[in-house]
């Protein structure tokens, strides 16, 4: 091997070196070095690092906000209506030499494990509190358990090297066995609400038409009385006019009267009549002149066309 190759082998391994020995941590990260698991370094800020090639490692933590989400747990508030409540987080790694001396190789899927354990004993603890019941939990007023879960949860991963930034309750649900009997006591009182609706409506209805059907007999007793009223006045017009007629021409009156009275009684085809002839009954149909009635003074003695006329519908 030439002096030239192994000057060249030479500044490849410095460079690999050089290269091994150099580390980037970014904005959103924390950077521990570690050297047989010790830590040996704590890198928190941006920028350049070093360490010992071959013997060092560097572990990288995420330094942004993260989220972590509960599971759903069941808890009973002092009014013993249990609940199924699920929660979210918001942490952060405050502490990174704590957080990898607590969870050790098993980072943030460990961390998370632990944290969702402290949170759900804390929601157990504050929701099931003597103080708290089911309508506090379902009221706006629960942001002030959400703070006391955080505050308290915190004191427990200050221990693990985090720092809790918010708790918030996500649902918060009546238990499956639970609802359908829920879901039947709503039915139930929407059925009844709409029963009430109904006879109201009927109660109105009812009232409408018995006012119409009063108004309907107002008005026909009024048109009624009125057509009496009109026909009283018509029958006095008309006797009246009958009177008055009968005062100018009594004698025509009681023949034009007597027309009706011939009609009716010689109309018939299967009827018969057995009178004498001096009855009042022919007393029109006796005589051309009619009843009791006289040729008038200077009369030829002959009846005329019109006594003619009588005397044959008379024979």
């Amino acid at each position: 091997m030439t002096r030239t190759s192994i000057l060249l082998l030479g500044a490849v391994f410095l460079i690999a070196g050089i290269l091994s020995s150099l580390f980037i941590v970014d904005e959103r990260e924390k950077a521990l070095v570690l050297q047989f698991g010790q830590i040996r370094q704590v890198k928190e800020e941006p920028g350049l690092g070093f360490k010992i090639p071959f013997i060092q490692e560097v572990v990288k933590y995420d330094d942004r906000i993260l989220s972590l989400d509960t599971d759903e747990i069941e808890v009973t508030p002092s009014d013993d209506r249990r609940l199924v409540v699920d929660a979210f987080a918001r942490y952060r790694i405050a502490d990174v030499v704590q957080f990898r001396q607590a969870v050790g190789v098993g980072g943030l899927a460990a961390a998370e494990s632990r944290l969702q354990s402290i949170l759900n004993a804390q929601i157990r603890q504050v929701l099931g509190s003597e103080s708290v019941t089911s309508d506090t939990i379902l009221s706006p007023d629960r942001r002030l358990l959400m703070n006391r879960i955080r505050d308290q949860s915190r004191t427990s991963a200050l221990a693990l090297g985090l720092d809790i930034v918010d708790v918030r309750l996500k649902q918060t649900n009546l238990p499956e066995q639970n609802l359908e009997a829920t879901f039947a006591r709503m039915r139930a009182e929407r059925e009844r609400e709409a029963a009430d609706e109904i006879a109201r409506g009927n109660e109105a209805a009812q009232r409408v038409r018995a006012q119409a059907d009063r108004t309907v007999v107002e008005i026909v007793s009024d048109a009624n009385r009125q057509a009496e009223i009109t026909r009283g006045e018509a029958d006095a017009e008309r006797t009246r006019i009958t009177g008055e007629a009968y005062g100018e021409d009594a004698e025509f009156f009681g023949f034009f009267r007597s027309l009706p009275a011939y009609a009716r009684a010689l109309g018939g085809q299967n009827s018969s009549l057995v009178l004498t002839p001096e009855s009042d009954f022919f007393e029109f149909l006796n005589s051309p002149y009619g009843r009791g009635a006289q040729p008038a003074p200077g009369a030829s003695g002959a009846p005329g066309a019109a006594g003619e006329a009588a005397a044959q519908a008379t024979e």
